[in-house]
């Protein structure tokens, strides 16, 4: 008997399967993790949206802590660190709570130390139909 044997043609699906089941897994445990920062509770306003450059952000929390970026600083460490950087346009966060005052005093450190520019930086304002 002369039996001819044929090539398997059919692709076996299972381990593409099992990777990519794998890899979803993998990005939605991480994808909640990249979205982190500072929890502040920003005003509204109308507005463009900004494009996401490399940018200094000073955020003023509720509690009247104040931040560089991501790093926890005091006001002195603040403008020692701003007066030294090349960048001199910064972008300032504060909560909606956070007192006028205090958002004034940041604001006139970081004029004296010679930012030219200084943004607001609020939430797009909801908009109602």
């Amino acid at each position: 008997m002369d039996r001819r044997r044929q090539a398997l043609s059919e692709i076996n699906v299972t381990p593409f399967v099992d990777v990519m089941l794998v890899l979803l897994i993998i990005f939605m445990v991480t994808a909640p993790l990249l979205q982190q920062g500072i929890d502040i509770n920003l005003p509204q306003a109308k507005g463009k949206e900004m494009a996401a450059t490399e940018r200094i952000v000073v955020t003023i929390r509720k509690n009247g802590k104040i931040y560089l970026n991501k790093a926890s600083l005091t006001m002195k460490e603040l403008t020692a660190k701003l007066s030294k950087s090349k960048n001199k346009e910064v972008y300032l966060k504060a909560d909606k709570d956070v007192p006028y005052g205090n958002v004034v005093i940041v604001m006139g450190e970081l004029k004296e130390i010679g930012i030219e520019k200084l943004g607001m930086v609020t939430e797009p304002k909801a908009r109602i139909k």
